[in-house]
């Protein structure tokens, strides 16, 4: 898209903005409308229009790369256009080597002095009705991070009346610093000193009157909505040089340009990594509400007050209890620029989930908002009436692909990672469940989203069995706030896995025929009517299994599922009502899957594609209820592997510090 730009001076000091609708601009400096509905009460010493349709990725540039020092009022139309060619100038060169039209001169053209004609004049605009239109707006907009089809979309679901006039009304609301318009891929933000900063607070400040909107406008607003934490930018005194272009949404760098009808350039730049939901162009509007601080939490209810509420064990109560206490602590180091962490690890089957509900009713009972998010849908599904049950008279909101909660505002919200692209420094507690799983571990994309998801003096709180190295090793040192759960709620040890030597899977499906003790493991299992999980490394391994299993276990139910299986979701309930005996499956069923009595079968479990977390996930899924709580796994393959060893060792040293806290019994699992 394009949008006009223009500087405004008050009192001596000149800034730079961009508009959607110059005509609520023009009211806006006018100052004549008093504080009524939010307007500006201070009249603007002049204005000029720099361009009124200028593609928006370089009308944003030219706002960013404003210095408020220069000594403006005595510019000329050819001043003004000798800026706007420096600031431009990159931009120009890739217009005219890919052939574009849109040349030096026609930048500045359209320079207008005759500010006094111009400021005041309403044209038509009921300000009024724009100012109650603005307090709709951000009602349905708060902690949203969207791009234009999808602010267009979210107003023709709960606000169809807005339908003609939103422009206006994000106009007003940015005016107010409410609501950030952005090019949805552009430079990273300009960092500046300290003393810079304090002095674009005072502008802004001075710009809309005493006491109106002096902590979220202006320059100070347009930092805060772009802090890339990940980006390293290379800064000189107050200023900064020119930074890599990003996608503001994911924090990727973009992959590509290509010729665009909505801004006129023949070389727009895009975003591949977040297409999914929508295309993030340097011409597309991208919307951010300015975010509101963070709740902060009271010390809240004794562990003992939350195990008689929640049903918790002495080891999720302590676990919870440390939590709370990090909640309620005041922040010092980092909390005015990005969240606290806190890592919750707990053993699988301790119980995660339901340590949380303490935290999430501290942060709900203070007036907060609160997100769980888990990188997968199923997992999403089976948390959804859990917490629908323990919170019912909260606004829930369920987020996935196709969730029909996609414009929900709730207090309450669960949701897979990728729909926290959406959200801006929305949240005052974020917990991020299974933070190793697929697809979180290792997406920078999805890091960025989470980050930005939660307010900078917000919280977070990881929970994982299988941690990822790094922040084992940092809790170890004592650099990263943790609570250790190292029992099951059931309070029994978890089951140790065994290794039996076997043949590849390959080689016993090229010979047709499965070994003995794999066939005699298993008839043990059935003997005792267990719930059979067999895990294999390859999708392909699959059909195979299941032809030799039938025809050795012609009397029992089995079954194979995997991430193609378009029935997979009817197989894992058929397989937790026991309609199913055996299921062979991949790890899209190593964690977020409990089904009490079950024994755990481990195919291949030297192949490189089980690490130590998922070996350690896989054999959590045994032993998980209090009716059977040993369970029995076995590692099955040719080779010994490091892997293996630090799975079996990770599972032993976790039993021995339950011991050792007296959260097992001496005689338990013996």
């Amino acid at each position: 898209m394009q949008a006009a730009v223009y500087a405004v001076e008050l009192e001596g000091d000149w800034s730079l903005w961009v508009s959607l609708h110059m005509n609520v601009d023009r009211i806006w400096w006018s100052g004549t409308r008093g504080e009524r509905d939010g307007w500006n009460n201070r009249a603007a010493d002049k204005l000029v229009l720099l361009s009124s349709a200028l593609p928006l990725g370089w009308a944003v540039k030219l706002r960013e790369h404003w210095d408020s020092s220069r000594a403006a009022r005595q510019w000329q139309e050819e001043d003004w256009g000798r800026y706007m060619a420096e600031v431009l100038r990159t931009e120009i060169d890739v217009e005219r080597r890919g052939g574009g039209s849109l040349n030096v001169g026609g930048l500045y053209t359209e320079v207008d002095e005759n500010y006094r004609s111009a400021i005041g004049c309403e044209k038509g605009i009921c300000a009024d009705v724009l100012g109650a239109a603005a307090e709709q707006l951000m009602q349905v907009l708060d902690g949203r991070s969207l791009l234009q089809p999808e602010v267009e979309a979210l107003l023709e679901e709960q606000l169809p009346g807005l339908a003609g006039q939103w422009r206006a009304a994000v106009q007003l609301c940015h005016l107010q610093g409410r609501l950030s318009v952005e090019a949805a891929v552009g430079a990273a933000p300009v960092l500046r000193s300290t003393g810079a900063w304090h002095t674009a607070r005072a502008t802004s400040a001075r710009l809309l009157g005493a006491g109106r909107f002096p902590a979220v406008t202006g320059r100070l607003l347009r930092t805060a909505a772009l802090r890339l934490p990940q980006l390293r930018l290379l800064r000189r005194g107050a200023g900064a040089r020119r930074a890599e272009e990003r996608c503001l949404r994911c924090g990727s760098a973009p992959t590509g340009r290509t010729a665009c009808a909505a801004c006129g350039l023949v070389g727009c730049a895009y975003c591949e990594a977040c297409l999914a939901l929508g295309r993030s162009r340097a011409c597309a509007l991208l919307l951010r509400s300015a975010a509101s601080p963070a709740v902060r939490c009271t010390a809240g209810a004794s562990p003992t007050v939350a195990a008689r509420r929640w049903g918790l064990s002495a080891a999720q109560a302590g676990a919870a209890g440390a939590a709370l206490g990090f909640l309620a602590e005041p922040r010092q180091r980092s909390a005015a620029r990005s969240p606290e962490r806190f890592l919750l690890w707990a053993v699988t089957g301790a119980g995660k989930t339901e340590i949380t509900f303490p935290l999430l009713t501290a942060v709900l009972a203070a007036g907060g908002r609160a997100l769980v998010a888990t990188p997968r849908r199923d997992v999403v599904l089976e948390l959804a009436p859990r917490l629908a049950k323990a919170f019912p008279g909260e606004t829930l909101a369920v987020l996935y692909g196709g969730s029909a909660d996609r414009w929900t505002h709730g207090q309450l919200t669960l949701g897979t990672t990728h729909q926290l692209l959406r959200f801006y420094q929305s949240f005052d507690l974020v917990i991020i469940d299974e933070l190793d799983a697929y697809p979180y571990h290792n997406d920078p994309m999805l890091a960025y989203a989470a980050e930005h998801a939660c307010k900078p003096g917000g919280s977070f709180i990881y929970l994982s069995a299988t941690p990822p190295t790094d922040l084992q090793r940092l809790a170890r040192a004592g650099k990263l706030p943790h609570a250790r759960v190292p029992v099951r709620f059931h309070g029994h040890p978890l089951p140790v896995p065994r290794h039996v030597g076997m043949s590849s899977v390959h080689v016993c499906l090229k010979r047709g025929a499965l070994p003995g003790n794999l066939l005699q493991a298993l008839r043990r299992s059935f003997a005792r009517k267990a719930q059979i999980f067999l895990f294999v490394s390859r999708i392909a391994h699959i059909e195979g299994l299941l032809v030799l299993l039938r025809q050795d276990f012609p009397g029992a139910a089995i079954e194979g599922t995997s991430s193609r299986d378009p029935a997979r979701a009817e197989k894992v309930e058929a397989f937790r009502s026991r309609a199913i005996s055996l299921l062979v499956t991949t790890t899209i069923l190593e964690r977020g899957v409990t089904v009490p009595r079950s024994d755990v079968f481990i195919l291949d479990a030297d192949s490189s594609l089980f690490d130590e977390a998922s070996l350690v996930q896989m054999a959590g899924r045994a032993g998980r209820s209090k009716e059977d709580p040993a369970g029995t796994v076995l590692f099955f393959s040719p080779q010994w592997t490091k892997s293996q060893r630090g799975a079996v060792a990770q599972i032993r040293t976790m039993n021995t510090i339950a011991r050792r806290q007296g959260y097992i019994s001496k005689g338990a699992g013996l």
